[in-house]
Parts: structure tokens; C-alpha cells; sequence
């Protein structure tokens, strides 16, 4: 009887402690639910609920290969965006509970709509899948997309006439393009490898892998000192222009309110990463030292103009002076803007 006895209270003991850790992952759980909606901001510290915080005696956080005790959003160990998080739990009774998170971090400022003003129009073959969109002088240099039609070119602005054109093989499907001096490099979307080109003749001079942390080939700009990839993740990725495969660093991006993906044409230009993002009639200003958008270009005017399905969308920007020049995927026209 006695032996019975003290498996009855083992048993209550065991089911009243399964109820408690239950009960701090339920709690938990919930306030992370309400948090990864809110989100947060560097510098601010995760308050616990009380159901929580009473019933442990140690927390932590893992992210990736990284843990920390210590609450803190601290840019350090979080990035803009969503972060993928665990929770280590030490409670009372000697038990380790974990429990998944998103910790999702945003600006403290909230994006400037940026308003602007069609100056002029100019002519556009509709027959470019636009990928890669550039002008230095008065030329475009241009990568157009499609399997097996993929190819760079350059022609003068205000014509359609290509001045030199060099394809791709079947086998790569072209992404963005920028100008690094006297050369042109170019992406490409799944092939993992990027093409370097003379920029006057439009020679193939070389190719290059992509790092291993970079997935695929979307937009490329050029900052004067690093090459920017996108890859139609959060992410922003700085390589090193004379040695493509090197990897610098890489910054997340979002907004006051939510996280930014698809991102794809950038264009660099008087100290900020400007983006579309890929299938909307947005182009986003981005600061490119932390990855915060700074403001936010509405071009739905133009592109409902230009978009009568899925695939002819806003991809391409270019700076003349002072002024943005855009177009899209198949599109008749290119657009210079002025800023305001």
C-alpha cells in the first residue's frame, strides 16, 4: 500500500510538472506570437511574461551558430528582418525546454514615400526581358533574361538599334549587370556564375563563381569600392569587384513595419542602394550601411501602363544625373523621372 501511495504522489508530481512546462511553452509561445507582429527595434529588451520568468531559472537565445543570455535586440547578433530563433529554457524543477521564434527587427523611422514627376519618354525594344538595366554617358548597357535568348547589350538612348550584342549559351538565363571601369559583369540566375565583359566591345573576358552563401543571381549594382548582389532573399551581399567569388558582407533588409525580399535591379547612387521589388510597382531606397529603407517610390502609374501580365513587370533603373530612369520587362517605353 505505502509503495502505491508513493507512486500516486510520483505520478502527481510528474503530471503536475509536464503541466507547468506545458504551461511556460503555451505562455511563451503567445508572446512571441504577439511580438513577431509588432516586432522590434535595436536596443530593446524582451520582457518576459511573469508566468514565465517565475518558473525558470535560466534563458537564452540561439541564433544559427550564436547563443546570448542577454535579452537585448543587439545588432551584433540580430539582422533587420526575420530572425529564426530558439529559445533555451532552464526551469525550476531541473527540466531544458526549447521552444522556435521569429524575432522579427524594424526600423525605428518609418519609410518617406518619395514622390516624382515623368520628364520625358524614350523608346524601348519590347522584345528585352530586362534583367540588368545601366547607363553611363548616354548608353544603355542592358542584360535581357529568357532561356536560350539571354544576352547583354548596349545601344544609345532614344533608340532601339542595338550597337553590340553578345549571348549567352542555353544553359544560363541572365540576370542584373553593372560597370566596373571598362568592364561590364553580369549575373545569371541558377548557373551559380557570373560573366566579366570589355565594355566597349561586349568581349567575353572571363567568368566567375558565385560565393557559396549567395543562392542565385538577381540584381547587381556597383558602390565604387563593392559589387552588391541580390538574390531574392532579405539579403544584400558585397563582394569584392576584383575577385567576384570573395564574399565582404551582408546586410538584411526591411522597413519600419515589415521585412523586404524579392529584391531585384539595384542601382547605386549618391549613397544609397535603390531596389525594385520583383512583381510589385515599388523601388525602395535603401541605406546600404545597415540595410534600413529609408523611402519608397509608388510607380504603379507607370507600370499598370506597361503590365498586362506576370511577366512584363518593373525591372530597371538607372540614374541620368539627377533624374531615375526605369523601365520593365518587356516594355515599349523608359522613363526618366525626377525626384522629389
Amino acid at each position: 500500500m505505502k509503495k502505491k501511495l508513493i507512486a500516486g504522489f510520483t505520478a502527481v508530481i510528474v503530471l503536475t510538472s509536464c503541466h507547468k512546462d506545458k504551461e511556460i511553452l503555451d505562455v511563451l509561445s503567445d508572446y512571441n506570437t504577439s511580438m513577431e507582429r509588432k516586432g522590434y527595434h535595436f536596443g530593446d529588451e524582451l520582457e518576459l511574461p511573469e508566468e514565465v520568468k517565475q518558473n525558470i531559472n535560466a534563458i537564452s537565445m540561439t541564433l544559427g551558430n550564436k547563443e546570448t543570455s542577454d535579452l537585448i535586440i543587439d545588432p551584433a547578433f540580430f539582422t533587420l528582418g526575420d530572425n529564426k530563433t530558439v529559445f533555451n529554457i532552464q526551469t525550476k524543477n531541473g527540466k531544458t525546454l526549447s521552444q522556435e521564434a521569429t524575432i522579427n527587427v524594424f526600423t525605428k523611422i518609418p519609410e518617406k514615400t518619395i514622390s516624382y514627376q515623368i520628364v520625358a519618354e524614350y523608346p524601348h525594344d519590347p522584345e528585352n526581358f530586362v534583367q540588368g538595366f545601366q547607363l553611363e554617358g548616354n548608353t544603355v548597357y542592358e542584360s535581357d533574361g529568357g532561356k536560350g535568348e539571354s544576352k547583354l547589350l548596349k545601344y544609345m538612348l532614344g533608340t532601339t538599334t542595338p550597337l553590340a550584342v553578345t549571348q549567352q549559351s542555353e544553359n544560363d538565363f541572365s540576370e542584373g549587370c553593372t560597370i566596373v571601369g571598362n568592364k561590364i559583369i553580369q549575373l545569371t540566375w541558377k548557373s551559380k556564375k557570373g560573366f566579366i565583359y570589355d565594355k566597349n566591345s561586349l568581349k567575353l573576358l572571363s567568368e566567375f563563381k558565385y560565393p557559396n552563401e549567395l543562392g542565385e543571381g538577381w540584381g547587381l549594382t556597383y558602390d565604387g569600392k563593392n559589387l552588391i548582389v541580390s538574390d531574392g532573399s532579405k539579403q544584400l551581399y558585397f563582394l569584392e569587384p576584383d575577385t567576384p567569388s570573395r564574399l565582404i558582407k551582408t546586410i538584411a533588409v526591411a522597413g519600419n513595419s515589415r521585412t523586404y525580399t524579392q529584391l531585384n535591379e539595384l542601382e547605386y547612387h549618391n549613397g544609397f542602394i535603390y531596389a525594385n521589388v520583383w512583381g510589385k510597382h515599388v523601388i525602395l531606397k535603401i541605406n546600404p550601411d545597415n540595410g534600413e529603407v529609408v523611402g519608397k517610390l509608388d510607380v504603379r502609374g507607370i507600370a499598370k501602363k506597361n503590365t498586362k501580365g506576370e511577366n512584363d513587370v518593373l525591372n530597371g533603373i538607372a540614374f541620368k544625373g539627377e533624374n531615375m530612369l526605369i523601365t520593365g520587362k518587356n516594355w515599349t517605353k523608359i522613363y526618366e523621372i525626377a525626384i522629389k
